[in-house]
């Protein structure tokens, strides 16, 4: 087994209703003075009311333009000049933003998320896109975030479906890491850390996700809304951060990076292609009874389980070919799960969830 590489946690790690009203204190003691500050337009808007103003950090503020991609990148790299540390604010992407900004300029990075969509505040990387939202590629740094402040109050109020959509890409954990571990003998120590992460995310997860909805339409700050909040941010990072390539992404994740070739899918938000790619994942493992316990929670939460719920139908032979296509690529994680596959396979694993659903 080659070598591990462990990023297991930020720096400083919390969870907590009225976190942000430290935020300055928190900086100081690291020595900053001048915040460079990446939002979106609404992750902005949820913040603002929160956000320190005391002057007793300077802060500088720039929106980013919609993607985690090279040209925002370097666009906003540029602008770093004079500050001593970027503080990222709002959902997945605007966080990768930021790290991959910090990583190119050698800054340390604060992340506050105002979506539980994806365990970007926990992981020390980001997924690259081009401008156009297409996948490109991770990359990986070599230095975890500083800290992670993530206030409750903010996230109380975002919008279900970014919830929904973590819960799914979370979910996903659990299945892509189990079966690249479960291949491994004599598993390492760090390595067993994320498989029991991963299963901690998939049992959190179908207990309490139907809860942990209901609770954030009814702005309910509960212990099973912050268990799966933690669940997708924390526990989800962990996988990851202790299994290194064993506790990254496998067959979901590629389908998934299929279907943003198709600009019928680009409605779906990440967690909820990933929701998709697990089914495809188990059918190719021909876990249909795993398929079959998964679909209640899918229609509960409405998650998509059928191509019409994607923008395609069954009789686009092309379309579903080219998405089989993307998604099998050499360089593509789905062939860490040891299962041969070809386009033909994809295209057949999506008629066999078609018929499955058709028989629930």
């Amino acid at each position: 087994m080659d070598i591990i590489e462990v990023r297991g946690a930020p720096n400083y790690y919390v969870c907590e209703n009225g976190v942000l009203d430290n935020l300055e204190s928190l900086l100081q003691k690291h020595g900053f003075r001048n915040g460079f500050v990446i939002s979106g337009e609404q992750s902005w808007k949820a913040v603002e009311p929160y956000f320190p103003k005391d002057g007793s950090v300077t802060y500088s503020f720039y929106r980013y333009k919609g993607e985690c991609s090279f040209s925002e990148i370097k666009r906003l790299s540029k602008l770093c000049v004079n500050h001593d540390v970027i503080i990222g604010i709002g959902g997945g992407k605007v966080l990768d933003l930021a790290k991959a900004v910090a990583n190119q300029v050698h800054l340390d990075t604060v992340l506050i998320p105002t979506l539980a969509s994806t365990c970007s505040a926990w992981t020390p990387l980001s997924v690259i896109y081009d401008d156009n939202g297409k996948f490109i590629r991770y990359d990986i740094f070599p230095k975890s975030t500083l800290m992670v402040l993530i206030d409750t109050r903010i996230l109380l109020h975002s919008p279900v479906n970014y919830f929904r959509a973590g819960i799914a890409d979370t979910l996903a954990k659990w299945y892509e890491a189990d079966c690249i571990i479960r291949q491994v003998e004599d598993v390492p120590l760090s390595v067993k850390i994320a498989h029991q992460s991963a299963y901690l995310c998939k049992t959190v997860l179908l207990e309490h996700g139907r809860a942990a909805i209901n609770d954030l339409l009814e702005k309910r700050d509960t212990l099973a809304f912050r268990k799966v909040i933690e669940t997708i941010i924390m526990a989800g990072g962990m996988v990851g951060g202790f299994g290194d390539r064993y506790g990254r992404i496998a067959g979901a994740h590629s389908i998934h990076n299929g279907l943003t070739k198709r600009p019928e899918t680009h409605h779906l938000l990440h967690g909820e292609k990933v929701a998709y790619g697990i089914l495809v994942q188990l059918a190719l493992e021909e876990n249909w009874s795993e398929m079959k316990r998964l679909h209640p929670f899918y229609q509960d939460l409405n998650l998509p389980y059928t191509l019409k719920q994607l923008g395609l139908e069954i009789t686009e032979k092309e379309k579903l070919y080219d998405i089989a296509e993307e998604a099998i690529k050499p360089d593509e994680s789905i062939h860490l799960m040891n299962i041969p596959v070809d386009s033909m396979k994809i295209v057949e694993a999506f008629y066999e969830i078609e018929r499955l659903a058709h028989d629930q």
